[in-house]
């Protein structure tokens, strides 16, 4: 069984586009712990809203690859459009950040939003 972080993000309709990110995981791994989740301003492209940014813990039998397919087809199922800048607003935002215990995403270390969502989550 593997178990892993996932950082969260929306600036679009952010609290029912997570509670529904959330009811949709649910169905498709084991959902351990959800973080508090914190507004930010956004990175790169200044004219958006603020994002809520939060984690998720959560325990699955598939592996890396596997479930980050699983995220991407939940952000498309959702409306993520990809045509919009790296930076720009979104309607749902999901990476693993930590993968059994090892932290596999490199913004780990530069957004203290994720720091604090992830610390909170470690065991």
């Amino acid at each position: 069984m593997n178990i892993c972080i996932i950082g969260i993000g929306s600036n679009i309709n952010a609290e029912t586009n997570i509670s529904k990110m959330l009811e949709i995981l649910k169905t498709k791994v084991e959902v351990v712990r959800v973080s508090i989740f914190l507004k930010t301003k956004p990175i790169g492209i200044i004219d958006q809203p603020d994002f809520t940014n939060g984690a998720v813990k959560v325990k699955s039998e598939l592996n890396q690859k596997k479930l980050i397919v699983l995220l991407k087809g939940i952000e498309d199922e959702m409306g993520r459009d990809r045509s919009n800048p790296k930076f720009g607003p979104r309607c749902i935002d999901l990476d693993i950040a930590v993968w059994n215990n090892e932290i596999v995403d490199k913004d780990y270390y530069t957004r203290d939003f994720l720091q604090k969502s992830v610390d909170e989550l470690k065991d």
